[in-house]
This record gives C-alpha cells, sequence and structure tokens, in this order.
C-alpha cells in the first residue's frame, strides 16, 4: 500500500505535465487508475483494457514459447544435425535446449524492437497530444514476432512497426478508433515494401538468408543450401509434401513463429472463449468459410475441371480440411479475425465477417501460388467491409421492427 500511495502522490505532481501521460502509463501498468466517474450510469467490471490485452498476451505466450522451439528444431533439421521427429508432441528430440537457445536468440530481438518501437511512437503521440498512454499496442507487439520472418532485419521491422503505429491507428485517433488491424497492416507493409522477405512460401529458419547469400556468392558450395519451401510453399510449386497430419497438427512444420502448432492455437481459442475476450462467431464462421471453399476445389478437381498440369492443381486437390492446418489460417481466424476494434460488432454481421475471411482466405491461398498465404489479406479486406455488413444487419433489423409496428397498429 505505501508504494501504491507513494505512486500516487508522483501522479499528482507530474499532473498538467508533459511527462504526465507517461509516468500514468507505468502507474496504471501496476495498479488500477485511482480516477473514479462521479455522475451519470455505467457498468461496474472487475476488469479494463489493459487487463484484456494482459489476457490476450497470455493466450499467445505458449505460441511464442513453442515458436522458440520449433524455430531451433527447423534450424537443425534443414542443417542436417537432428533427424525430423516422429514420436508425437512430447518428443524429446524436440524439447531441447539447444533448439530453445537458437529460436530464443533469433526471437527476442524481434519481440525487443516490436514492443521498443511501437510504445516509444505511442508515448510520443500520448505527450504532443497530451492523453494517456493507450494499452492496444501491448497485444500488437507481441503479434508482430509471431507473424515475420525470424530472419527479418531488425531495422525493416522497425520501420514497419513506426509505419503500422502512426497510419494504422495513431491518424484514426489511437486505440479503438482504428479500421485496419494493426499488426497485419505491419505486415502487410513489410509484404508489398520488402516481398523477397515476406513472399509466405520460405521456411524462416535461422541464418538461412545468410547461407543462400553465400551460395549465390560461391562462399560456400550448393549441397550446403538450406531448403527454402514451407508446406504452402510445396504445395504450390505442386510437390510432395513430406510432413504427417500429426506433424501440421503438433506444429514440427517450417512457418511463422505463431502459425504452426494448430494445437496450441485450439487451446488459445478456447482460452479466449472461456474469458469472452474472442467472439466464437466469428472463428467458427471463419473455419466454415475455409471448409466451403476447400470442397468447392475439391469437387472441381474431382469432375476433372481442373488437370494435373495446372499450376492451382496441387493446392485445390489439398484435403479440404487439411487448409485449417496449413500456413497461418488458424492463428489469423482465432487471433487477428477477432480484434473486438476491426471485426463486424453485430452477431449476424460476425456470422458474415467471418465466414468470408475463411472462404477468400482459400480463394487467395489456391489462386495466387506465389503468395499462398491468403489470410493476411482476407482480414484486411474484410476490415474495411466489417462496417458496411454491420450497417446493413442493422438496417435489416430496424425494418423488421417498422413492419412488425405497422402490423400491430393495423
Amino acid at each position: 500500500m505505501a508504494l501504491k500511495d507513494n505512486l500516487h502522490n508522483l501522479k499528482e505532481k507530474f499532473k498538467g505535465t508533459k511527462m504526465a501521460p507517461v509516468f500514468g502509463a507505468f502507474h496504471t501498468f501496476l495498479y488500477l487508475p485511482n480516477d473514479t466517474t462521479n455522475s451519470g450510469g455505467h457498468i461496474r467490471g472487475a476488469d479494463d483494457l489493459k487487463r484484456t490485452m494482459n489476457m490476450v498476451i497470455m493466450a499467445l505466450v505458449p505460441l511464442l514459447i513453442f515458436g522458440m522451439f520449433n524455430a531451433g528444431y527447423q534450424h537443425h533439421v534443414q542443417t542436417g544435425e537432428v533427424a525430423r521427429v516422429t514420436s508425437g508432441f512430447f518428443s524429446a528430440e524436440f524439447w531441447t535446449l539447444a533448439n530453445f537457445w537458437v529460436g530464443f536468440l533469433k526471437i527476442i530481438p524481434l519481440v525487443i524492437v516490436s514492443y521498443g518501437v511501437g510504445l516509444g511512437v505511442e508515448f510520443l503521440f500520448a505527450i504532443k497530444n497530451n492523453h494517456e498512454v493507450e494499452e492496444g499496442y501491448l497485444v500488437t507487439g507481441m503479434l508482430v514476432p509471431l507473424i515475420v520472418p525470424i530472419d527479418i532485419p531488425l531495422w525493416m521491422l522497425a520501420v514497419a512497426v513506426i509505419f503500422g503505429v502512426v497510419i494504422g491507428k495513431e491518424v484514426f485517433g489511437g486505440t479503438g478508433m482504428n479500421i485496419l488491424n494493426p499488426a497485419l497492416l505491419i505486415r502487410a507493409f513489410l509484404f508489398f515494401a520488402y516481398p523477397t522477405w515476406m513472399s509466405g512460401d520460405k521456411v524462416w529458419v535461422a541464418e538461412a538468408v545468410e547461407r543462400t547469400k553465400e551460395i549465390a556468392d560461391g562462399v560456400i558450395p550448393a549441397s550446403d543450401a538450406i531448403s527454402g519451401e514451407t508446406v504452402l510453399g510445396t504445395l504450390a510449386q505442386g510437390q510432395e509434401v513430406i510432413y504427417s497430419t500429426w506433424d501440421m497438427f503438433y506444429g514440427f512444420i517450417p512457418g511463422s513463429v505463431g502459425e504452426t502448432s494448430t494445437l496450441l492455437i485450439l487451446l488459445g481459442a478456447l482460452f479466449l472463449i472461456f474469458t469472452k475476450i474472442g467472439s466464437w462467431r466469428i472463428m467458427l464462421s471463419s473455419v466454415v468459410g475455409a471448409l466451403v471453399m476447400g470442397l468447392i476445389f475439391n469437387q472441381v478437381t474431382a469432375l476433372g475441371w481442373i488437370g494435373e498440369s495446372s499450376k492451382f492443381y496441387a493446392l485445390m486437390n489439398t484435403e479440404f480440411w487439411h487448409h485449417l492446418l496449413l500456413g497461418g489460417f488458424a492463428f489469423g481466424a482465432i487471433y487477428m479475425a477477432t480484434d473486438p476494434v476491426t471485426a463486424s460488432q453485430t452477431n449476424k454481421g460476425k456470422w458474415i465477417y467471418g465466414f468470408l475471411i475463411g472462404f477468400i482466405s482459400i480463394m487467395i491461398r489456391v489462386f495466387n501460388p506465389a503468395y499462398p498465404e491468403g489470410v493476411m489479406l482476407a482480414i484486411l479486406l474484410m476490415n474495411v467491409f466489417a462496417p458496411t455488413i454491420d450497417h446493413y444487419v442493422v438496417q435489416g433489423n430496424v425494418k423488421r421492427r417498422m413492419k412488425r409496428l405497422k402490423a400491430k397498429s393495423a
């Protein structure tokens, strides 16, 4: 209590100064604000924005830790130092300190840059505009390292984070006012500004880029190359996938840090639904949309409308439910599509919004082999249309009520 009282007294001294928002942010990080409302009707609750964001971070931490092990494991598999895991989720070959250490050294700098640069921009805008520091970037800062290439240069990530926070949030008024998911906007900026780093079909293994450059320069022989395709990249090129369904479900496959383990993503989904933070309607409808699109493509190949010589055949012929285990679809549907700010707000709108995300994601995945990961573009597209969907849902409800009213009046 003494610490809390002293911090509150210091906060009072900072009031009216330029640094008040900065101190206020550190104060509320430790304790709830002492400010209370004195008039008007308000709903009392035990949580606030910061606590809600922290719950989402808790759901992401297992993916971050698993991603560190998987990054090191994929690196050692590609370099031939270890054999592929075949003995299940609790394989001793996977959960080793050597794997974790490689992943930790590559991923932690991404986390530090993401939070350091992103929160730095937030603090600067708070000081400039003299408003409280908002907690919205707490989740974005964790999402960004989970969806970018492990080997991406830190300066490149910093530029993208600045763009995402300034253009994606601050120009619209800050947290709660943005129309696009900031984390996906950061990834989209990297995709369009630095496409060779964000193709979506390359395995993000430590030192893979450096090894490729050394091969091109003739420093080392081509036999020392590191295989570059993810599962989606392999399918997009019409090649056979070497990973089993259980490998893809557990997450023992190449990919970005947070997207590989469908098992942990499902557990995170249950946690978000239980805490009433994530919308189960959006999650379920996204899955249904993806399955419907996958089934359509399976029927197209079964009827022979697309031959094996087509560049679209491999992804079209992929078992429709396998699309849920591949790439970043599951991660996007659970953690990105359910963003309460950029998603649809009405219950019926959430069904439409989620279904279209799943449907369009698989469509982009199949028809764009050069970039087989389509969930990012699908979610950003539906972020734009979410207000329109809600508008027509509300107008539909209004018209139905007006009809009922007229019927009763008659």
